[in-house]
């Protein structure tokens, strides 16, 4: 059946939609507002503690705090080839991997004093806190071993075993976890309370998967890949839905939903890909930001929606390396932002 409209009533349907056009939500405009120095050395994982406000990074010696109102920097604890460092408790611990020792560590975010120091395999590299079950989840590649700790007792209650490749996760909201798995370049989904597989997602496509996010609700995942694309999975299904052009050397996907975005750096290229995701059907590319080369993770400050990606100058590669060291005295943290 078809519905006819009088030419008064199709001139004001026009007008409205002319006037929806008008007023609808600017596309992003993001860029550097800001640089921060800190001290020489790698890098990994960001973080930004909202109660504290503070800005954790993963470096290779130590784990680096900057005090975002004041863009102090401070070592918050030693630390021997640190990945992941990120706050619980309301900004009164920081868990952080070691990867060269095998340990993660609960470190007071007031005093720099590691309270408990927990064995996690070989290599702990990526992990993620679950506030619904007070439980850390650890990926130690090395191993290819989970291993999973109650965040107040610091003992471990569960461990298993997970090949190829185990990269960034993120929670499945059911007291489990998805898991990119850089080699098998597929997601995993586990049970962590049981230590079991439950399913192995294709990406179609998609080489290196290593950035991992969850949004809509739980329903969607977007995964970033090596080889210059991000894919987007429905949960339910395990189908990727769209497969989206990024940059090169993707290691982070930094969710900010309140404001319907979410950023891959890709150090490759120096680029922060924004991607639209306020449609879980329609995501797409909303914005290429020039960073810096070497920007391949972050995190965003959910009260501004500031982004904050360690980098530094990096030197030629030596032969058989992926990238190359970081330059001495050129260890910055950009700060993105949208331009007035």
């Amino acid at each position: 059946m078809f519905t006819r409209f009088s030419g008064a009533t199709a001139f004001a349907v026009c007008c409205l939609a002319s006037a929806a056009a008008v007023h609808a939500a600017p596309a992003p405009s993001y860029g550097v507002v800001d640089k921060v120095a800190g001290p020489d050395g790698g890098w990994d994982f960001a973080n930004v503690d909202t109660a504290r406000g503070v800005l954790y990074v993963a470096r290779s010696n130590a784990v680096m705090a900057m005090d975002i109102a004041s863009h102090k920097v401070s070592t918050l604890a030693a630390a021997q080839g640190s990945h992941q460092a990120m706050a619980i408790a309301d900004g009164k611990t920081v868990v952080q991997t070691d990867g060269k020792t095998g340990l993660t560590r609960f470190i007071d975010a007031a005093t720099g004093h590691i309270d408990a120091q927990v064995p996690s395999g070989q290599k702990p590299d990526a992990a993620f806190y679950d506030a619904q079950t007070g439980k850390v989840a650890v990926m130690s590649p090395g191993n290819d071993t989970i291993t999973t700790i109650d965040a107040k007792s610091h003992k471990v209650v569960g461990t298993m075993k997970l090949a190829g490749g185990l990269e960034f996760a993120v929670t499945n909201g059911k007291g489990g976890a998805f898991i990119n798995l850089e080699d098998a370049a597929k997601i995993a989904e586990v049970n962590l309370a049981k230590g079991t597989l439950l399913r192995k997602i294709d990406l179609p496509g998609c080489e290196g998967p290593t950035g991992l996010a969850r949004f809509a609700h739980g329903t969607r995942l977007i995964s970033a890949c090596a080889n210059g694309v991000a894919l987007v999975i429905d949960t339910a299904t395990g189908k990727t839905l769209t497969t989206l052009p990024i940059g090169k050397d993707a290691d982070a996907v930094l969710l900010d939903e309140e404001r319907g975005l979410a950023f891959v750096p890709c150090g490759g290229t120096g680029t922060l890909v924004a991607l639209s995701i306020a449609d879980a059907n329609n995501v797409t590319v909303a914005q290429v930001i020039p960073t810096q080369v070497g920007a391949k993770t972050g995190a965003v400050d959910p009260r501004d929606g500031r982004i904050y990606l360690p980098t530094a100058t990096l030197a030629t590669p030596e032969p058989g390396a992926k990238r190359g060291k970081p330059v001495p005295g050129s260890f910055t943290v950009l700060i993105v932002a949208p331009k007035a």
